[in-house]
């Protein structure tokens, strides 16, 4: 026999070997060997070789030959049970899996939809490179525009000036997002006809030595702060809300803040500033504050609200009456704490309810706000409230709405952005804040000088 047929026949029978003990060992398994002075170690498992040779039988290479009958015939008649268990564990397993990704599946398409909701596709054609460099009248923006206006920013940092230029020039404050990108600075709003302003120097005759050019016999409003309303844990934008201030009242104002620190200041150093703010910002001492300066007549302010994205006036009216109840609410509660028994505040009247209904019928009939428009809150010297509205068409002026005389709606609705735990926007309440405290912090009239 020559060697290479040895070669062969002593691979065959190496294989046969091999799964004859192999079949030995599986049987010997059954038998402990060990007696009560020794630990027996773990049963030995064993399992048949990853890769047989091409020429091992079918039987042995498919996993049901003779071999495998005996290594099933000698198992733990409890290996079902475990196998089973296995089985569930690894089902379950999975199982919790496809749960998860199906969850995340699903948040990450909610997530996809609220943020091609909120996209504004528009302003992103339009945003252009920043300069780092000073500007002589040039933007960093050319196509940025303010009611069709051309604007250009002149300097940077905080000496930077933004302008609306055409024939005449209107300087503009950055609100903080693209939607609304900017706010003037001073506004001219209809002076009111109550009997209260009538003998002011603001409520004068038309084009008169107080404020020149006011043909229209508008008085002239400045911008103490703003802030952007959004809502839901996803912080939806919709709307960007300032406050004006007349500027014949600034001064007034300017006093009744310096005064609410120290008395007998007229202006506040850095310590007593820093008061002012964490006043204004907190809870309980903003409302005391504001319900005093509300209450007090002479002043007249407004809130400018310019919508981020199309919405309309039931929207809104709805946010508006939320802030009236919770601050009837607020007193309500007030006025148990302070008094052992129950006493109706001045919210419970019936001519407040009709207030609050006359307040509602001024938006009634639905009617679109659509994003860039504005509503004006106008708050007179007597504490009557005028709405006011205008549409994207800037070219025509603001129209009357309509208006309630009782001083409590306008009051609570100032109060719902500026006072208490929980404010309509945050984010304005701080920028009002900042305003007064920086209006606070120089001498009585030198802004109302520097204005006009």
């Amino acid at each position: 026999m020559s060697r290479s047929a040895m070669r062969h026949l002593s691979a065959r029978l190496r294989v046969v070997r091999g799964s004859y003990e192999q079949t030995c060992r599986l049987r010997a398994c059954t038998v402990r060997q060990s007696s009560r002075y020794s630990n027996p170690g773990p049963r030995p498992q064993y399992a048949a070789p990853s890769h047989l040779p091409s020429f091992a039988p079918n039987d042995i290479r498919s996993g049901s030959g003779p071999e495998i009958d005996a290594q099933v015939a000698v198992s733990n008649p409890h290996d079902a049970a475990s196998a089973a268990q296995e089985y569930a564990a690894f089902r379950a397993h999975h199982i919790k899996r496809m749960r998860f990704a199906g969850v995340g599946l699903l948040v990450s398409m909610t997530g996809l939809a609220v943020l091609l909701y909120n996209l504004d596709l528009d302003e992103l054609d339009k945003k252009g490179s920043k300069r780092l460099a000073h500007q002589l009248d040039a933007s960093s923006n050319s196509n940025a525009k303010f009611h069709g206006r051309e604007v250009h920013i002149i300097g940077a940092g905080e000496d930077k000036k933004i302008l609306a230029k055409d024939e005449q020039e209107t300087e503009l404050v950055e609100t903080g997002t693209s939607s609304v990108p900017y706010f003037p600075r001073t506004v001219y709003l209809p002076s009111s006809s109550s009997p209260s302003d009538a003998g002011s120097a603001a409520g004068a005759a038309p084009n008169t030595s107080v404020n020149p050019g006011n043909v229209r016999n508008e008085e002239e409003y400045t911008l103490v702060g703003l802030g952007i309303r959004t809502v839901s844990f996803l912080s939806i934008q919709v709307y960007v809300i300032g406050l004006y201030v007349r500027n014949s009242d600034i001064s007034t104002l300017q006093a009744r803040l310096i005064h609410h620190v120290n008395p007998s200041a007229s202006t506040l150093v850095p310590a007593e500033k820093s008061q002012l703010k964490g006043d204004l910002l907190d809870p309980t001492k903003s409302t005391e504050i504001w319900e005093q300066l509300l209450r007090e007549t002479g002043v007249k302010s407004a809130w400018r609200v310019v919508p981020t994205r199309n919405t309309d006036f039931a929207h809104l009216r709805d946010g508006w009456i939320t802030g009236i109840k919770k601050g009837t609410q607020a007193a309500a509660a007030a006025q148990r704490a302070q008094a052992d028994v129950p006493v109706e505040t001045e919210y419970e009247s019936e001519e407040f309810g009709n207030a609050v209904r006359g307040f509602k019928d001024i938006f009634t009939g639905g009617g679109s706000a659509p994003k860039g428009s504005i509503v004006m809150l106008l708050r007179n010297g007597n504490g009557a409230l005028e709405v006011l509205f205008q549409g994207q068409d800037k070219t025509k002026g603001l129209e009357r709405m309509g208006g309630v005389t009782d001083p409590r709606i306008g009051r609570l609705v100032w109060m719902g952005y500026l006072a208490g735990k929980n404010v309509s926007s945050e984010a304005a309440r701080k920028g009002v804040a900042d305003g007064f405290v920086s209006l606070a912090a120089r001498p009585v009239g030198s802004v109302e000088t520097m204005v006009t």
